[in-house]
């Protein structure tokens, strides 16, 4: 075997049908696409979801709910993983955070939450502070300072 006699295995190339080329193509007058109807038209294209004149599924399955678009979504650390991580008088930032690998978004604003109990003082620095975990770390010595967005 060489170069000048490679070949494509027998049935992998074929010629491309001329449909709509007169009677002798046997492909003639309507092309193979039909009597009349969208379908047999040029440039026809089926919307995106139709099944064929029955209600499509986005449209049976009802709506539920209300999703708010303007809604701000916060990554959230909580006490006691604070208290495991940093040790007593360090600075937590978000950046800080996200070193450690607490928080993976990249730019999500940050809320810390009160699970769990917290005995070492921290200064943390975080947009959103839940009630409890606000009164935990002050308690416990340390600050919690609210960030702008």
């Amino acid at each position: 075997m060489s170069l000048n006699n490679l070949r494509p295995p027998k049935g992998a190339k074929h010629k491309k049908r001329r449909v709509g080329r007169g009677p002798g193509s046997g492909h003639g007058k309507t092309a193979s696409r039909g009597n009349k109807g969208a379908k047999s038209r040029s440039g026809f294209r089926f919307k995106r979801g139709f099944e064929g004149g029955q209600m499509p599924l986005h449209r049976r399955v009802p709506k539920r709910g209300f999703h708010n678009p303007f809604r701000t979504e916060y990554a959230v650390v909580n006490l006691d993983t604070l208290g495991e991580v940093f040790d007593a008088g360090s600075d937590v930032t978000p950046d800080v955070l996200r070193e450690r690998g607490l928080v993976r978004e990249k730019r999500a604003l940050i809320k810390v939450l009160g699970r769990g109990e917290i005995s070492k003082k921290l200064t943390v620095r975080a947009h959103k502070f839940s009630g409890s975990a606000a009164e935990k770390i002050t308690k416990a010595g340390g600050t919690a300072e609210v960030l702008s967005a």
